[in-house]
């Protein structure tokens, strides 16, 4: 396997530091507000990821960690705190609003058929993990404290800008407009590892800490999580690239410095995806989820599609008509599919172990899906049997994971009851011209996976 790697600007053949089990560690959702399919396309090249180590031969134990406090708007520690400003903005408590929205996220990337990490672990649950992180570095003299918030200083660590490639006087206030005065702070770049004095006068999130009563900075969250479960040696770490700076890069800092030695070997980002206007985000223009795509009548699946077609580390437009290409292209994948003839002829080993060895090149390459679809689609023009035909693009769909081959799903005895009960109440709200009763019926049943059809037999269903 051979990865771009962040920290290096290069590709870099993969060398796991146990030959036995790839540690994984990827940054997961600040659960304040829906994910937008940008956030979304990071979790796909993730997924992508973990799912071709797998294949080619490698144990995968990821982590993922839930922001559910800490994560300010700026990304570093200025602006409103985001699980505040959703609070706010529903007029839920801050623990309503992790709890839905980690819903939310999770059945997204149900609809995607990204695979739910190993652990995947709440900020709010490791609260002394990190005061025991923080305690060392200010016993050690990375960290202070000052105005009484402890702070981490990046003047203490060597190549500090190595991962981003920033220069210091780019972060200068005035510079740049994001940057905000904090004249407790040694250095500019400096963070919060811990707020004890909070800017927000209703936050509502805190706990005990030798320094007081206080709360986590964002930073410090992913450093505990990923020591907490996969160890003091990681091997490959996740996320977008508008995390490299300042989150990775503060990640590195207090993690190297905690441990007295480097962390973390791989770092892996996946680029924008972009709109007419730039950065797809939250704050701009239509806010894109995968609920919106199903409203306007298209696959989840075709959205997974669209961005395997690209590679993750280029930026990717997107547009409806871009997506109405990608159904097009989809629909007449999944129809060429259901052309082959089951039948009982042999598997090819020669025939399969050829495009299985193409398959597993272009995964190889940097996770080069676009060569890994031309591979499928050379399979498909073949003349090899159907039966190898089937075998491989059941074996390549373990990656992809584009539903290529329909699976047949078991309906329990309880489910066929609850169906029949369904149908007989909507045949009956139709007979009395309730409409209304029915199609809130069948709704229902639709946001179950069933579809039903009326014909001239009468009513049946399909699970989908």
């Amino acid at each position: 396997m051979k990865l771009y790697n962040t920290l290096n600007h290069k590709i870099e053949d993969f060398i796991p530091h146990n030959k036995s089990l790839v540690t994984m560690y990827t940054c997961g959702p600040t659960v304040y507000h829906y994910a937008h399919i940008g956030n979304l396309r990071t979790y796909i090249f993730e997924d992508i990821l973990e799912k071709s180590l797998r294949y080619i031969g490698y144990d995968v134990k990821r982590c993922m960690n839930i922001t559910d406090v800490g994560h300010m708007t700026s990304d570093g520690d200025t602006g409103e705190d985001k699980m505040l400003k959703g609070a706010e903005r529903e007029h839920k408590t801050v623990w309503q609003i992790a709890e839905f929205y980690t819903n939310e996220f999770k059945k997204d990337t149900e609809k995607l058929n990204i695979k739910w990490p190993d652990i995947v672990s709440k900020a709010t649950d490791n609260i002394d993990e990190y005061i025991k992180i923080i305690t060392k570095l200010l016993e050690d003299g990375y960290a202070y404290e000052a105005a009484g918030n402890i702070y981490f200083d990046v003047a203490k660590v060597n190549n500090y800008y190595q991962l981003s490639g920033k220069n210091p006087d780019d972060l200068k206030t005035g510079v740049r407009d994001d940057v905000e005065l904090d004249k407790a702070k040694h250095n500019p770049a400096d963070f919060v590892l811990w707020f004890t004095v909070s800017k927000f006068g209703n936050q509502v999130m805190k706990w005990d800490s030798p320094w007081g009563v206080g709360y986590p900075g964002w930073h410090i969250e992913c450093s505990g999580i990923s020591m907490k479960y996969l160890g003091e040696y990681l091997d490959i770490h996740c996320g977008g690239v508008d995390n490299i700076f300042p989150h990775h890069t503060n990640e590195i800092a207090q993690s190297e410095s905690y441990l007295g030695h480097k962390w973390c070997n791989y770092w892996c980002h996946g680029e924008h995806l972009n709109d007419n206007r730039g950065k797809m985000s939250k704050s701009s223009g239509e806010f894109l989820t995968v609920s919106l795509l199903e409203e306007k009548g298209y696959n989840p699946i075709v959205y997974r599609y669209f961005c395997l077609k690209s590679h993750y580390r280029k930026q990717l437009v997107f547009s409806y008509d871009s997506l109405d290409s990608a159904t097009t292209e989809y629909n007449k994948l999944i129809g060429r599919i259901k052309n082959i003839k089951t039948n009982d002829s042999d598997i090819n080993n020669d025939d399969y172990n050829h495009y299985n060895g193409l398959f597993k090149e272009a995964l190889e390459n940097d996770l080069n899906t676009s060569s890994a679809l031309t591979v499928l689609f050379d399979v498909l023009k073949s003349d090899i049997s159907d039966s190898t035909k089937i075998k491989l693009i059941s074996d390549f769909d373990k990656v992809l994971s584009l539903d290529l081959i329909p699976q047949e799903k078991k309906i329990d005895n309880d489910l066929k009851e609850y169906i029949t009960n369904k149908i007989k109440e909507r045949s009956e709200a139709k007979k009395d011209k309730n409409y209304e009763l029915a199609d809130k019926i069948r709704d229902e049943l639709k946001e179950k996976g069933i579809i039903i059809k009326d014909g001239r037999e009468g009513t049946t269903y399909e699970i989908i």
